[in-house]
């Protein structure tokens, strides 16, 4: 059913009707002592009354995660198996809902009015505002506006682009992690029946890390657990994570576990309202008083000493397994279903107390403490997100999870599990739909046999290489599957003028994002239906499939109308794109796959493996597991076995002066997309542009409270400089700074990367502060110059 709203309710994007903008006004409130509550509830009603107004607003949340209706556009955090609430989301989720189903409407006027160069000067939260894109737009040669373009010459132009290139890897196919599974198995089909593997996607910027450390040590690439597994825990170690404001439904989970009587562990630079207490907005006595407890110990870890702690925590249990005679580790897990133990436990043995604690800044006796924790503990979950996969020893920090986790068994048993925690609601079903730069044999073997084509076998670029190839002249044509690729990705100037050399940028949105405005020398914007929206084709409505971060597959039904009648869906266009450019040279009938989406998926189940019966599983009430061999104490690596790893302790040589960043989210924003200014857990009004220091640091560095500096980072002999940002004292560890992205990410050189994953490092950028100069200059949100 789809629910209709009269016309005059839809608004235009009026070029004078901004929203405010951000100002060197910040102002610095106290700490919030808990998440959740009464401002949870007030923050998701007020975004759902003013972008999509009450009744439309009540509608869509009631279908938000529920089974029959759509799936969050946010996170990939799971929704139980069994019973369901009514509002089965959070504050965030209602946001990114109400920014998706918004009423106000970009139209080809608006873009008649703005100048492209105009519209480059304002703020990521301003263009974020302005409401849903309802037309094809291109920008041509040497022009100054975006004018609307007719569906078929779009495809026609970006086909000609394609089609005249010197070979298929000169052309460059990003995705971002909304993209469903029926959109990113074509797109992945098209990409490489036109020749290239040139699949950059998102994930090479947050958990392909995880990938590549799971992989190695347990033979899978994804988590171990299951919802119903934090029900049975004994122990949860939340790390280099803020479930708070980056997976907030996660704290329902840390909840029930807490109550239950699980012992919950935060290791993390900052210390985090979420994980410090919870009160949950459906319980109403509960929001009384102060909430439930959730952290029972915090390790407040220097950035990046997260290795140098795990390793404390490793060296105590093995001296206590020796204490005790042999009663502490699981000597028959390790030795049916581990390799490299001996090697392992002597590199242990022989680090030092006093270079772990040097590392880590955390007292011996709280290591010990986090130590006799894991101990007691018979069925433990460690949880972690980007806090771990961004630093160059990425791999390293969490094969040193796995290590830990090894020593007890803790892993393929109930309540026992690795947990990597996606920040994308489909980042993970794009992975395993064979979005990827890597894709192996087999499952080339596999596409080519049931399409009757030959897949190019030369590895493609991932996100890091394919800004370089750019920037070399090797990528001509860049098309992007959703995402905001300039906002997303490191040293913003560097990825600027890579886009620029572009012959051609096409991106597929909902909403005007900066990457519309750094172009290519032509550049389009297609775009597409959200997943609230009704996906109406040839044999009627049709419905999408996910993947969550616990490997559940799960449909996603929209049923709002759409924000234009000349919006097609993400597999329409990839469709219409591989009819487009691949012409006779396809044997695949594009038009009879979306006419109806059971034929895409009965062609995923042909092709991936796992996915037997996928219209019909996924057709089940909270659809289907996919399973996961390390859960079954069966290691796909080399040996058969989970491997033990051995790593040393990063070091960073900080000079006088200079302090170690990291890059976080604030709680008025998902990914790229802002939706206020203010981060109301850590007491931010008004602003973005800060950066948080530790008291000590500040006096010794002579700053003070909301003085604006300028941030320069130092790479290789390089610098790189971010302006105006307004000093905020806070719990940190000495010596490090937090800064939000993408504001920052200006500041992360494209060549510092994590070792094997190719990940940017945006959690350890070394930089320097001094006093802001011509404070009170207009500058660019990005420090990039716009085309004009």
């Amino acid at each position: 059913m789809v629910d209709k709203m009269p016309d005059h309710e839809f608004k235009t994007a009026h070029p004078r009707a901004q929203p405010p903008e951000e100002t060197d006004l910040v102002q610095i409130n106290p700490l919030s002592k808990s998440a959740g509550g009464v401002p949870a509830i007030v923050s998701a009603v007020k975004s759902a009354w003013n972008e999509m107004g009450p009744v439309r607003g009540l509608h869509a949340l009631l279908k938000l995660n529920q089974q029959g209706g759509f799936d969050c556009p946010g996170c990939a955090w799971p929704e139980p198996d069994e019973a369901r609430s009514h509002a089965e989301f959070c504050e965030n989720g209602a946001r990114h809902v109400a920014d998706e189903a918004t009423t106000k409407r970009v139209t080809p006027e608006f873009f008649s009015h703005w100048r492209v160069a105009d519209l480059s000067y304002k703020s990521d939260y301003w263009l974020g505002k302005q409401g849903r894109i309802t037309s094809p737009m291109v920008l041509r040669r040497g022009a100054t506006h975006y004018e609307p373009i007719p569906w078929d010459k779009a495809f026609e132009l970006i086909a000609e682009a394609l089609n005249v290139l010197a070979h298929p890897d000169e052309a460059i196919f990003y995705t971002s992690g909304r993209t469903s599974n029926e959109a990113a198995f074509l797109y992945q089909l098209f990409v490489r029946q036109f020749g290239t593997n040139n699949l950059p996607d998102c994930s090479n910027m947050c958990h392909e890390s995880s990938g590549w450390a799971l992989i190695e040590t347990i033979g899978a690439g994804k988590g171990t657990v299951t919802l119903e597994d934090f029900e049975l825990a004994q122990a949860i170690f939340v790390i280099g994570q803020n479930p708070g404001t980056n997976h907030p439904r996660m704290l329902s989970a840390l909840e029930k576990a807490k109550k239950n009587g699980c012992t919950l562990v935060h290791v993390n630079p900052l210390p985090e309202a979420g994980m410090s207490s919870f009160k949950h907005p459906q319980d109403v006595l509960g929001w009384m008083g102060g909430g439930t407890q959730l952290t029972d110990l915090f390790l407040q870890v220097r950035i990046n000493g997260d290795v140098a702690l795990l390793k404390g925590i490793m060296k105590e249990v093995l001296a206590a397994d020796n204490r005790t005679g042999g009663g502490v580790l699981d000597q028959d897990f390790i030795k049916k279903h581990t390799t490299g133990f001996a090697e392992f436990a002597d590199a242990v043995r022989k680090t030092e107390w006093e270079d772990i604690i040097q590392q880590c800044g955390i007292p011996k006796s709280q290591i010990e403490e986090g130590a006799r924790i894991f101990i007691a503990s018979e069925r433990t979950i460690f949880c972690w997100a980007m806090g771990l996969t961004q630093h160059r020893n990425a791999v390293a920090n969490i094969q040193e999870i796995v290590n830990l986790m090894l020593l007890r068994g803790q892993i393929g048993k109930p309540g026992a599990g690795l947990c990597p925690v996606r920040g994308h609601s489909n980042v993970q079903g794009d992975r395993t739909m064979g979005i990827t730069e890597r894709p192996t044999d087999n499952f080339l073997d596999r596409l080519g046999t049931e399409l009757n084509f030959e897949p190019p076998r030369t590895r493609g670029l991932d996100t890091v290489q394919a800004i370089q190839a750019m920037h070399g002249g090797r990528g001509k044509v860049f098309f992007a599957l959703g995402g905001n690729f300039l906002s997303a990705t490191p040293d913003t100037e560097y990825t600027a003028e890579a886009l620029r050399l572009c012959r051609l940028t096409v991106h597929v949105s909902t909403k005007v994002n900066r990457a519309h405005l750094i172009t290519g020398e032509q550049a389009m914007i297609l775009p597409c239906l959200g997943r609230t929206e009704v996906d109406q084709q040839a044999t009627g409505p049709q419905f999408v499939t996910t993947e969550n971060s616990m490997a559940v597959v799960q449909a996603s039904r929209g049923f709002l109308a759409p924000a234009s009648p000349e919006l097609l869906s993400e597999p329409a266009i990839v469709s219409r794109l591989a009819r487009a450019t691949l012409g006779r040279k396809t044997a695949v009938d594009w038009e009879e796959l979306i006419a109806d989406y059971d034929r895409i998926r009965d062609l995923i189940a042909r092709v991936i493996p796992q996915f037997e019966n996928y219209n019909q599983r996924v057709r089940q009430p909270g659809g289907f597991y996919l399973p996961s061999s390390p859960r079954e104490l069966v290691f796909k690596t080399p040996s058969d076995r989970a491997v033990f790893t051995v790593h040393e302790m990063p070091r960073h040589n900080l000079k006088p002066g200079q302090f170690l960043m990291m890059t976080i989210r604030s709680h008025d924003q998902f990914n790229t997309s802002i939706y206020g200014l203010n981060d109301r857990y850590r007491g931010i009004q008004n602003g973005r542009r800060v950066v948080f220091l530790n008291r000590d640091d500040m006096l010794q560095a002579g700053l003070s409270e909301g003085q604006t500096v300028d941030l320069t980072s130092h790479f290789e002999g390089e610098e790189r400089v971010a302006r105006r940002f307004t000093v905020v004292p806070y719990s940190i560890p000495r010596f490090c700074a937090a800064t939000y992205f993408p504001e920052t990410n200006v500041l992360v050189p494209v060549r510092s990367v994590a070792e094997k994953s190719n990940t940017p490092v945006s959690k350890s950028v070394v930089i320097s502060i001094k006093p802001a100069v011509n404070v009170g200059q207009k500058f660019d949100y990005d420090n990039v110059a716009p085309r004009d």
